[in-house]
């Protein structure tokens, strides 16, 4: 048996979910390390991310007719600071995300330069949508004009950058926003490629599915829906666990971690696609 601070790693080995996570060998932990669990302080909000959310709220008051047109799914919500690029087309209102968003605690690291290059992006996206701005200030957003068009030199143009509407104002359930599973994979938690998933798969594909040893993967298909192909690849895994290191193991072999149609965990991420039963995924039903 491992020692409490040793972790095991694993690869397929052949059919069955015991293959997948057999153990080959393990690593141990030589150096202790702590972290301590604080009383959180104060978070004052400042007037720049109150003045985002009112603008935000607005613009979400117009979608409200048409759920389906709110970015990540219908309220109520909390504002993310995930890089929420706000413009008004043709259509109404749209977010598309930024190349990166900037976390309100992550904002005490971020380098000027870098978040500069940011706002000209931002920039040059609104200027695509003339509309924007004139639909902003009628909501009484007066601040964009200037969050757009001043270079981010220092902390206090950092501070503006992120509590601003084209940073801070993504909105996502509690869930979406911070969950973590068995309830929901949150963002925070989760690794946005993987996580993404949520918004545009299939409803009856279960994207998160828990493994034997009780925690849980995100998995995709291996092949297109309807192909009969039952086996699923893992693309996430927690890191220091039986999946996770086979997950490891493999992108660094440049392949993938699969697990078989028999196994339970792709017959979990099936089951709503194939009979009552089942005893693999790998079904003409499948799809």
């Amino acid at each position: 048996m491992a020692d409490a601070g040793s972790v095991r790693t694993t690869e397929s080995a052949g059919p069955g979910a015991g293959a997948l996570l057999e153990v080959t060998h393990t690593h141990g932990e030589t150096r202790p390390w702590e972290i301590h669990i604080v009383k959180h302080p104060k978070r004052s909000e400042s007037s720049h991310f109150r003045a985002a959310k009112k603008v935000a709220k607005k613009i979400l008051q117009e979608l409200s007719g048409d759920a389906a047109q709110a970015p990540y799914g219908a309220g109520p919500w909390e504002m993310h600071h995930g890089g929420s690029l706000w413009v008004m087309t043709g259509n109404g209102w749209r977010m598309y995300r930024a190349r990166v968003g900037i976390e309100w605690s992550m904002q005490f690291c971020a380098d000027p330069a870098k978040v500069e290059r940011l706002r000209q992006e931002a920039a040059d996206l609104v200027a695509a949508f003339p509309f924007t701005l004139p639909a902003l200030e009628s909501l009484g957003y007066k601040r964009a004009r200037a969050l757009l068009s001043t270079p981010v030199t220092d902390a206090d143009g950092v501070e503006a950058w992120t509590d601003g509407l084209f940073n801070a104002c993504v909105p996502m359930s509690t869930p979406h926003h911070s969950g973590v599973l068995p309830k929901a994979a949150g963002e925070h938690h989760y690794p946005w490629p993987t996580k993404s998933a949520d918004f545009f798969k299939f409803d009856d594909f279960q994207l998160w599915v828990t493994l034997p040893d009780g925690t849980h993967a995100g998995v995709a298909p291996v092949d297109r829906r309807g192909s009969g192909d039952g086996h699923v690849r893992i693309v996430h895994a927690r890191h220091g666990t039986p999946a996770g290191d086979a997950l490891a193991e493999a992108q660094r072999r440049r392949m993938m971690a699969v697990a078989p149609p028999d196994s339970p965990v792709a017959l979990a991420a099936f089951e709503q696609q194939i009979p009552p039963g089942a005893r693999s995924a790998s079904t003409p039903s499948v799809g």
